[in-house]
């Protein structure tokens, strides 16, 4: 029987990961060796550090992970793309040219019969104050606009050396202590949205970069994806249990 798959947060084209063609083609790979297993795959965002399309011009690079998408959804397989905070300004070119549908914000999906509520994980439960904001900015229809009236050439450099200098900044016992923080506000908001949409039985994130499966009440799970930068993580779901793995190579 196929499984759904589930990724995010690998990031890629980012700055700070030394060997991008392998980085890429880890992830090709990956897909490639699933190709015969899987019937939906859903991205839960951040597979991109940075995008932005403009009308008539998108950004160059990836072309294999693209290859790979697009052969997947040549063959049948539904692709589901939720943006996250990094490859939020995803619009129509990969719907139409690759055939995947693109998912703005948290979605509750129906996947084997049974009620899915997926999400990049950064619009759903505690987020500072000036977050919600700069979210709200980058989704918002005029600043976009204002945005793509910037020539690429300074738009670029700027967000992917944003990126790159929020990563070598971090302080590694602080972030990982960020991550557990992060984690139990998701799990908190799974209790919450659960006992108020009792037909939800499986919660699934991306964003926090930590792979994780917890079980909740009454049955239900939370499963947040890890990333595949360092760790290489994906979840599945067989039509009973989700499960978190680790490709190996």
């Amino acid at each position: 029987m196929k499984k759904a798959y589930f990724i995010s947060d690998a990031h890629l084209g980012a700055r700070y990961i030394k060997d991008k063609r392998e980085h890429e083609g880890r992830l090709v790979r990956f897909l490639n060796s699933i190709k015969d297993d899987v019937s939906e795959l859903y991205l839960l965002g951040d597979i991109l550090d940075y995008w932005f399309e403009y009308r008539y011009v998108v950004p160059r690079g990836h072309i294999r992970f693209l290859s790979a998408l697009a052969s997947l959804a040549d063959s049948g397989v539904k692709i589901y793309w939720f943006t996250g905070n990094h490859d939020v300004w995803l619009f129509d070119y990969l719907a139409s040219e690759v055939g995947l549908t693109v998912i703005k914000g948290n979605t509750q999906l129906e996947i084997m019969g049974h009620h899915f509520l997926l999400s990049h994980g950064d619009d759903v439960g505690y987020q500072k104050l000036s977050y919600r904001i700069t979210r709200t900015l980058f989704y918002n229809r005029f600043c976009q606009w204002l945005y793509a009236s910037i020539h690429p050439r300074w738009t670029y450099p700027l967000a992917s050396g944003l990126s790159q200098q929020n990563r070598i900044t971090r302080n590694r016992e602080v972030e990982e202590r960020l991550k557990e923080v992060c984690a139990k506000r998701l799990e908190e908001f799974s209790n919450s949205y659960a006992a108020t949409h009792p037909e939800v039985q499986h919660f699934v994130y991306g964003h926090v970069h930590l792979a994780r499966h917890v079980e909740l009440a009454s049955g239900r799970t939370m499963t947040i994806t890890g990333d595949w930068i360092d760790q290489f993580t994906y979840a599945t779901f067989d039509g009973e249990t989700v499960s978190l793995h680790k490709h190996e190579e």
